[in-house]
């Protein structure tokens, strides 16, 4: 350490997340522990949608050795010129190496490996987020040494906000002259919440403390997939046997949602479907070259359009235990306090329609398009449930158990009728050439969300099915496949379908047929009726 120039330390959090808080901590400490320290800050956009910055300088000299001198402290950080840098966000950390901030000879980087997504990540109609191997690859390449953990994560646990875990990240890493003690007395301090925080701070000071060598630490973070994916909480044996261990993790989860959404009956139905995928991708590369990546991403997306949203699933989820503890801790309510959770339903005559017979779901549905077609909006009930209370949660419990009428209601039927389409075109795709049954298999990105948007999707994959994997002719299988990547990557581009149309026309396949819309005429409230005169 250079005992001539302050040790420079740049802080990086999101709004409300204790940012600043963080930084008068160490200069509490700082000052407490004898040695000079100077902060400044750069706040964001807004509360909780900016980054923002703050910016430490701590002498590594005490007060005392300094025989009456004081140092100079600069009011901003210089790119290349920081000791450390710690961030609550692994993207924002990217983005300030990406700025130069973090040398790799010379600054310590601490980082959680948690995300908070952004407006363009969100607002994609695929999968818009960004990729976080190449992020951990630019902190492990532009720092002399890096530690990265879920900060997030830890904080929720322990109960407390994030600033504590990073706090004791930064004692843990040693890079300022106090001792704990100092960091906790300052935490003490602080009054309502500092249990938790201690225990935060503890945690995070362990983790950094304990961590193993650089290299080790790379290695874990690379192939740490529970950055994207879930963890596999395990598969039965018999399932075990039957596939390859390259499935199992994604096998398993979407196994256990069958059984959570439906019942062991639907679960096999899963797995029956899947051994078609896994027989077909068998005799296509029987030597799995490719390593069962067609079967893996069905298991994913088998599983997600099984589980398709309905008023029955909305009210299960909605009144889950663990959904009440989440609320719970998110409002930090403690055991003395009152919480009342409102929940809002607006649900249509397609979803009661969804539960009925196909007979009486027509009737239904013609109904209120009749409605619609004299000038009124379609019919929906608003209602306001409090799940806080006896009569509303006994009310969405209710509603949670009709699983049984799921299985006999019209959406029902008319969503399996779909997915056997969808699952006799991956077979037969995959039986023909690998890479067409894969790229058959990735559309079932298309199915997503609810209500029109999920309509649409639908939509877009059976004429993708229709019209490029069995229709238009290619001269090879490679080209069928490549069109149909297209067209599933032109489909998620815009909500429209403007991309998709093109690229089907360019493809020889026809652009989607426009759909009737109503017109509904409304009467001008403000315009005041002419008056006819007469003769």
């Amino acid at each position: 350490m250079n005992q001539q120039k302050p040790i420079t330390l740049l802080i990086c959090a999101l709004g409300g997340e204790g940012g600043g808080v963080l930084t008068e901590w160490l200069v509490d400490i700082a000052l407490a522990s004898g040695y000079a320290a100077q902060s400044t800050s750069i706040p964001g956009v807004a509360q909780r949608t900016g980054a923002t910055t703050y910016y430490l300088e701590v002498f590594p000299v005490p007060l005392a050795e300094l025989q009456g001198r004081r140092p100079v402290f600069s009011l901003n950080p210089v790119p290349g010129a920081l000791d450390g840098i710690v961030s609550s966000e692994l993207l924002e950390t990217a983005r300030q190496i990406g700025n130069g901030m973090s040398s790799p000879q010379r600054t310590l980087v601490i980082s959680s490996s948690s995300r908070t997504f952004t407006t363009a990540e969100r607002m994609a109609p695929g999968d818009g987020r960004t990729d976080s191997a190449p992020l951990l690859e630019v902190v492990r390449a532009q720092s002399r040494e890096h530690h990265v953990f879920d900060m997030g994560e830890m904080a929720k646990d322990c109960g407390t906000v994030v600033s504590a875990v990073m706090l004791g990240a930064i004692a843990g890493s040693g890079l300022l002259p106090f001792v704990r003690q100092a960091y906790e007395s300052a935490i003490q301090h602080g009054g309502k919440g500092a249990e938790a925080s201690l225990r935060g701070f503890a945690q995070a000071f362990e983790q950094v403390r304990t961590q193993r060598t650089q290299t080790e630490l790379v290695a874990r973070l690379l192939s740490e997939e529970e950055l994207l994916t879930p963890v596999s909480k395990g598969l039965e044996a018999d399932l075990s046997r039957i596939f390859p261990a390259e499935v199992h993790d994604m096998l398993a989860l979407g196994h256990a949602r069958m059984l959570e959404y439906q019942d062991r009956d639907y679960a096999d139905l899963y797995v029956r479907r899947l051994r078609q995928v896994l027989a077909a991708e068998q005799l296509a590369d029987p030597a799995a070259v490719h390593a069962y990546a067609t079967t893996r991403e069905m298991a994913r997306w088998l599983a997600l359009w099984m589980a398709f949203d309905d008023i029955v699933r909305v009210a299960d989820l909605k009144s889950s235990a663990s959904r009440w503890q989440r609320v719970h801790g998110e409002v930090k309510a403690g055991t003395d306090d009152l919480l009342q959770v409102y929940d809002h339903f607006k649900p249509g005559a397609a979803e009661f329609a969804a539960l009925l017979p196909a007979s009486l779901a027509a009737r239904v549905t013609r109904w209120d398009r009749q409605r619609v077609a004299r000038g009124k909006t379609p019919w929906a009930l608003p209602l306001k449930v409090g799940t806080h209370s006896v009569f509303g949660m006994l009310s969405l419990r209710l509603l949670a158990s009709l699983k049984w009428l799921r299985v006999r209601g019209s959406r029902f039927a008319t969503e399996q009728a779909l997915i056997e389409q969808w699952l006799a075109g991956v077979v037969s795709g995959t039986r023909q050439h690998w890479q067409l049954g894969h790229e058959i298999a990735l559309c079932g990105r298309l199915i997503k969300g609810y209500g029109s948007t999920n309509e649409r999707g639908k939509d877009n994959l059976m004429h993708v099915l229709e019209h490029l994997a069995t229709g238009a002719s290619f001269a090879s299988h490679e080209l069928r496949a490549a069109a149909i990547a297209a067209a599933r990557d032109a489909a998620l581009l815009d909500e429209a379908g403007k991309a998709l149309d093109q690229t089907l026309v360019q493809h020889g396949a026809p652009a989607r047929p426009v759909k009737a819309q109503p017109i509904r005429w409304l009467q001008n409230p403000h315009r005041k009726p002419r008056a006819v005169k007469s003769t």
